[in-house]
Parts: C-alpha cells; structure tokens; sequence
C-alpha cells in the first residue's frame, strides 16, 4: 500500500466479509458499541490547532472528521429504521464531502457530535442486538448504485467505518508525534 492510501485507508479498504456468522455480528456490534468512549479518548487529547490537522493531503481535518462519523452513523441508523419497517425501501443518499463543508463543521465544538455519537450508539446499538437472523437478511436498495445491501452487511460496513475514522485519528496523532 502506498503511503497516500496508508493515510486514506489506515486500517485497509472494506472487504465485504465471505461469510456473515453471529460470531461476526457480535464482533461488529461490539466495535459500534464501544466506539464512541475510544473516539472520545483520543478526540479529546486534542488542541484547537491539532484538530484543524488534516489527516491526509487535501483530506478532512480531524474536527470534519469527528463531526462526519455521528452524521454518517445517524443515516446509517434511520437506514436501519426504514429497512426494517418498509420492504426493500430505497434510502436517501447523502453527500457527505458536502456536509462536511457546512459551517457546523467548523464551528460547532467536538464535544457536541462526540455526545452525539454517544447518544445515537446508546439508541442503534440495542436495536442491532435485538435483530433476527430474519431482520438481519433485509435489504435496503443504496440509490447510487442501485444494489440490494442487507443489514448484515451494513452492520460489517459501519463496523469498519468507524474504525477507519478512528485510525484517521489515530494515525495522525502517531505521524506528528503528538
């Protein structure tokens, strides 16, 4: 891997899992579920100046960052809800290198979306566990590409997400030695 990719993908790109098992579900639901306390944990160890740090070359900074995985995560969430109560409803898309242009990115402080991100995971986080095998084989259609994604595999999805996110962070705060 390159070092441009090592700093836009620091744990490596999604790879859809082969085999969807509980085991794996259980292990996914678990990062989703502990996620925020360790987001928490190195998003606070930072200044002002550090969170205005861009993690890659013409990447976020590590606020857009922090603020993008609660938005990203609540979509996610709400795709859960339609999914699970609609037949294959197609979701809404979003555009995320837009959202994270908007002002509240900048200006609103970290902790804001770090209670966010605790609260909404207090909420999605009971709701996975309370899924069926049943539950867990419902799709929802994803507009940008038109394919079904089953809920099994967008449980793996998030699971990544936010460790990717978090190695954003992660990695930065280990390259500039802070």
């Amino acid at each position: 891997m390159n070092s441009l990719e090592q700093l836009r993908y620091p744990i490596g790109r999604f790879r859809r899992p082969e085999q969807i098992t509980s085991k794996g579900i259980e292990y996914w639901i678990g990062q989703i579920e502990t996620l925020p306390a360790r987001f928490r944990n190195i998003a606070e160890s930072l200044s002002e100046e550090q969170l205005d740090t861009r993690y890659r070359p013409e990447g976020w900074t590590l606020r857009q960052v922090i603020h993008h995985v609660p938005d990203s995560h609540v979509n996610s969430y709400i795709r859960f809800k339609w999914t699970l109560t609609e037949d294959k409803p197609t979701i809404k898309a979003y555009n995320e290198v837009a959202w994270a242009e908007l002002q509240d990115y900048s200006s609103v402080p970290i902790e804001t979306s770090l209670n966010f991100l605790e609260i909404l995971h207090a909420r999605w986080v009971p709701l996975l566990k309370s899924l069926s095998e049943q539950d867990l084989a419902k799709t929802f259609i994803h507009p940008e590409h038109g394919k079904e994604v089953a809920l099994n595999i967008n449980i793996a999805l998030y699971a990544w997400h936010g460790e990717h996110h978090l190695g954003h962070l992660a990695q930065t705060v280990q390259l500039n030695k802070w």
